[in-house]
């Protein structure tokens, strides 16, 4: 995995949930573990890993995700095995 993945993957698990990781960020640690990533209605995208497919909304106008979804993209990980070294 790519380092800069790497960081992004432990900005998802560190505690307590950052608000400042970017949503593009967040977007290319899903296509360096292999996503599907398809665009939808508006803002919101479709990401297909781990034989799943789960329904994101881009932030705007801020491009920093909200801690809501931080702690959502860390749990889908953290059930799929996809935790930081």
């Amino acid at each position: 995995m790519k380092r800069k993945c790497q960081k992004i993957l432990e900005l998802i698990f560190h505690h307590p949930v950052s608000g400042n990781i970017k949503w593009n960020d967040i977007e290319s640690l899903f296509i360096e573990l292999g996503a599907e990533i398809s665009e939808r209605e508006g803002s919101r995208i479709g990401v297909r890993l781990f034989n799943t497919r789960k329904v994101f909304h881009r932030p705007h106008p801020s491009p920093n995700t909200d801690k809501g979804a931080v702690a959502s993209i860390r749990e889908w990980l953290r059930e799929n095995k996809a935790v930081p070294k």
